[in-house]
């Protein structure tokens, strides 16, 4: 099978990670491909930030945590923490006055979960960022990494060494997922 065809089909949302840091350069290589995904007429408008400074992930995991306590819910594992003990937090935004800005950065959210598989490394698409980068917090982080404009999250892509327990076994495709006309 073509190398990335199997990169597509084999990664797994993993939500369980070894205490151990992602190196740099992998990290870069995960982000540059976030870069190349195709954007509404070429705008571009996405935005990756790529956090691994522990106070900042926690301080991320920590908004996300508030917001699913403020829904009355809780992680889908019970977890006390959203990003699962992921040592890496590549936080996708989208300039707020491009129209295409959610599509544009699913694009970037999928090519970083698949480079970071291709890469043997566990990715996990953590949602809440639209409402973490909306909060006067969220801004404020915003606006101390020097961006001046509008920009709405679109998502968290959590991203580590897998735990050897991490990964169920691929569900089964549902039979009509796929239509032809002939």
């Amino acid at each position: 099978m073509n190398q990335t065809i199997n990169d597509i089909i084999s990664r797994r949302s993993v939500k369980k990670y070894e205490d151990k840091p992602v190196p740099s350069e992998l990290l870069e290589l995960i982000a540059k491909a976030g870069t190349y995904a195709p954007t509404g007429h070429n705008s571009q408008s996405p935005m990756i930030i790529v956090v691994t400074q522990k106070e900042m992930r926690d301080r991320l995991s920590r908004m996300n945590l508030k917001i699913i306590k403020g829904r009355g819910l809780q992680t889908s594992s019970g977890h006390s923490d959203p990003f699962y003990g992921a040592p890496a937090v590549l936080v996708v935004l989208a300039r707020k006055d491009v129209p295409t800005r959610v599509y544009d950065g699913s694009l970037v959210m999928a090519n970083i979960m698949t480079a970071a598989n291709a890469l043997g490394l566990g990715s996990c698409w953590i949602h809440r960022a639209k409402e973490m980068f909306g909060t006067e917090e969220g801004k404020q982080i915003l606006r101390d990494l020097g961006v001046t404009e509008e920009y709405e999250g679109i998502g968290n892509c959590i991203v580590g060494y897998a735990a050897a327990d991490a990964c169920k076994p691929q569900a089964p495709r549902k039979a009509d997922y796929v239509r032809w006309i002939k």
